[in-house]
């Protein structure tokens, strides 16, 4: 079986991590890390801060997995994860970030695969992502 946008399983995996906080965008990264787990691909990092820069990246069918930061403004994280599971033609994960634990039912809405909020605990967002990036790996 292969995954549309992955040629080998030596491939990095690419996540996109989209907020317009710089701060959260690098808390993430350092949560995930280059090498999250002996047993998968190494992950690449795309950074972006807008919605035209996310659909995009999104648009290159290169994308592995994102976060989303359902607090970016303008445009939030829980809109275009929405927005990216009804017009997008293949299956992408998607992980959003919530202000609080109350709006994991938004977030759900949104056809999020996973929620995580603030404060982010590397612990458990790796937790949270891991399965889904190994789901993206060939077979």
């Amino acid at each position: 079986m292969t995954v549309a946008g992955r040629s080998s399983s030596y491939a990095p995996l690419r996540v996109l991590v989209y907020s317009s906080n710089p701060d959260v965008r690098v808390r993430v990264q350092q949560a995930l890390g280059c090498s999250p787990d002996t047993d998968m691909a190494p992950l690449e990092f795309v950074d972006t801060a807008t919605q035209p820069a996310v659909l995009r990246e999104m648009a290159s069918g290169t994308i592995d997995l994102a976060v989303l930061d359902g607090e970016a403004t303008p445009s939030g994280g829980i809109g275009l994860a929405k927005q990216l599971k009804d017009e997008l033609l293949q299956y992408l994960p998607i992980v959003v970030i919530t202000a609080r634990s109350d709006d994991a039912w938004l977030a759900r809405w949104s056809r999020a695969d996973a929620v995580a909020s603030r404060p982010l605990d590397p612990i458990v967002l790796r937790q949270l992502i891991l399965p889904l990036l190994r789901g993206r790996m060939l077979v």
